[in-house]
This record gives C-alpha cells, sequence and structure tokens, in this order.
C-alpha cells in the first residue's frame, strides 16, 4: 500500500492509542465495567458510599403523622393521598428544631404542576382536573379557596 493509506491509518491508531491510555487514568477503578458481570453498569461502587454520607432532609409521612395526626388522617382519605407532605411544606431535615415551622408554598405554580389543564392529554395525568390558570381566580393562591389537605372542589375554607 502507499503511504497516502498508511499515514491516516497511523493517525486513527495514535488517536485511539492515547484515548485508551488516558481513559486509563481518568475512568475510576471501581466504575461499573471493570466487575466480572457489569454488576453496576454505569455506576461507581463508591458512589454508594458517598451517598449515604448525605444528610437525609425529607422525613416522610410517617415523621409528619407522629405531631400532626389530624392533617395526615384527611390528607390520607383526600385525592392528594400520594402526594408526601414534604411536596408542600418543604424538607423536614431538621424540624421541629430549626425551623419550628415548615414553610409553606403556598403559589400557584405549586397546585399547577398538576392541575393545569393539559392541551393534549395522553397520559394518566390527563385524569387529574385541569383549570385554566389565566381565568380561574388568577391573582389568589389555590389555599385561599381550597383546602390542600381535603382538596374536593366542594370542601372550600
Amino acid at each position: 500500500m502507499n503511504n497516502h493509506i498508511w499515514r491516516p491509518l497511523y493517525v486513527v491508531l495514535v488517536i485511539i492509542a492515547f484515548f485508551l491510555v488516558l481513559r486509563y487514568f481518568l475512568v475510576p477503578q471501581d466504575f461499573g465495567v471493570h466487575g466480572v458481570n457489569f454488576t453496576y453498569g454505569y455506576h461507581r461502587a463508591g458512589d454508594i458510599n458517598d451517598w449515604q454520607a448525605v444528610p437525609i432532609k425529607y422525613r416522610g409521612r410517617e415523621f409528619c403523622n407522629e405531631c400532626h395526626p389530624d392533617n395526615a388522617a384527611a390528607n390520607a382519605s383526600s385525592k392528594h393521598a400520594a402526594i408526601q407532605c414534604e411536596n408542600c411544606h418543604g424538607p423536614a431535615f431538621d424540624h421541629p428544631e430549626a425551623p419550628e415551622k415548615l414553610i409553606l408554598d403556598t403559589s400557584r405554580d405549586l397546585c399547577l404542576r398538576c392541575h393545569a389543564a393539559l392541551h393534549t392529554p395522553s397520559s394518566q395525568r390527563s385524569l387529574i382536573k385541569g383549570i385554566d390558570p389565566d381565568t380561574h381566580n388568577p391573582a389568589i393562591p389555590c389555599s385561599d379557596c381550597h383546602n390542600p389537605h381535603k382538596p374536593d372542589l366542594e370542601d372550600m375554607q
């Protein structure tokens, strides 16, 4: 073969070799493909320890139920039963010590994540009653008229 074929082939081989050497030094040894059976896929085994060191911010419905059984019971029998308390009330990381009271998100945007009318319904999300936020009391927070713990339209506060 002529030089015009060998030279580009050598350049490509050098680039591939450079990439493999660079990858050897940059990819951690505990990255998933170094196992016998690809146990971790594209995850590092060391990530498990890293994530376990991150402090828990969300405590869950059971933690809230200890001090607020009335709200928990009302929510459990409502259409919002599947929604965790901290989705609206914020993470209860150090609650009740600091903050003593969780900050409640009363913005319309929070409710509209699920309750804005869909223009092209194509999933189970379309089963949730939606509103047109421009015409349905646009300047008023939803919680001024609706109790989020009992969200039926008939149950006004």
